[in-house]
């Protein structure tokens, strides 16, 4: 019963960070605080799965290596975003 109930907030989790990602779209750093929280709720899920089948926990930490990735890329976007145009709005340039 405790395992179903981590699945149900794992994936109340991913339908929230979906959520977001789908309302919050006008600030660049919205929606890469949601991207992380989608990764956030793939991590947990993925950690349940592997500790209910009795498999390595090695994928985590090579999965914790991308999503850290990610992250250093997206802050790196938005850090080149507002120097070059002063805000993170996404309507205030043009993507040509």
């Amino acid at each position: 019963m405790m395992m179903l109930n981590m699945w149900v907030m794992t994936f109340i989790m991913f339908l929230f960070g979906n959520m977001i990602f789908v309302s919050k779209h006008k600030h660049l750093l919205i929606v890469l605080m949601s991207l992380e929280f989608i990764v956030l709720s793939v991590f947990f899920s993925l950690m349940l799965y592997l500790t209910m089948v009795d498999y390595s926990l090695y994928m985590l930490m090579v999965f914790l290596v991308f999503s850290v990735c990610e992250g250093a890329l997206g802050l790196s976007i938005l850090v080149s975003m507002i120097r070059t145009h002063g805000n993170d709005y996404f309507q205030s340039f043009s993507l040509i």
